[in-house]
């Protein structure tokens, strides 16, 4: 591990309790009223599996220049895994993509909640002319691939919830 890694990894860390907050309220339903009775269950799991969640947090200053963007690494210096590479390998069900607030504290402002499987059916299965991405590099060597969430087709739906509406679909001509 570099340490770059390393303290980017503790910036973001910061950020686990605001998105386990977030994130819970799509994981626990009301339980049915017979349920309850029967069982003292208020709430339920919405999800009997093994749930996996990916995490991103971008920076202050993004959320506005790239509101309906989300970026995965896919490149490194070194070559090793990448997030993308293990999330088109099949791994991760659900990716929490925040944009940190530019006050002080540890606060997000704007973020979404992907459904990775429907995201990975829309690359392998789908159209990918309609889809909106590219890759950036960084100074450090790194390159990102960004996805534009607004152009992806409505079915299979790519957002599970999110802090602001998607604007209707905008299919790249």
């Amino acid at each position: 591990m570099t340490v770059n890694y390393l303290h980017d990894r503790q910036w973001s860390d910061c950020y686990i309790p605001a998105i386990k907050a977030i994130v819970g309220q799509y994981l626990l339903v009301e339980s049915p009223l017979e349920v309850d009775q029967q069982q003292a269950a208020d709430l339920m799991v919405l999800n009997a599996r093994n749930l996996t969640i990916a995490c991103r947090i971008r920076r202050p200053g993004y959320a506005d220049r790239y509101p309906y963007q989300f970026t995965i690494r896919s490149r490194t210096a070194s070559g090793a895994t990448t997030e993308l590479q293990k999330i088109t390998n099949g791994w991760g069900d659900w990716m929490f993509y925040g944009h940190a607030a530019p006050e002080p504290g540890i606060n997000i402002n704007h973020w979404f909640l992907i459904n990775l499987r429907n995201w990975r059916a829309h690359m392998i299965r789908r159209d990918r002319s309609a889809i909106r991405y590219g890759e950036k590099s960084n100074p450090d060597g790194t390159y990102f691939t960004w996805f534009d969430l607004s152009t992806f087709p409505p079915e299979p739906p790519i957002i599970l919830a999110s802090s602001q509406p998607l604007p209707n679909y905008r299919r790249v001509a």
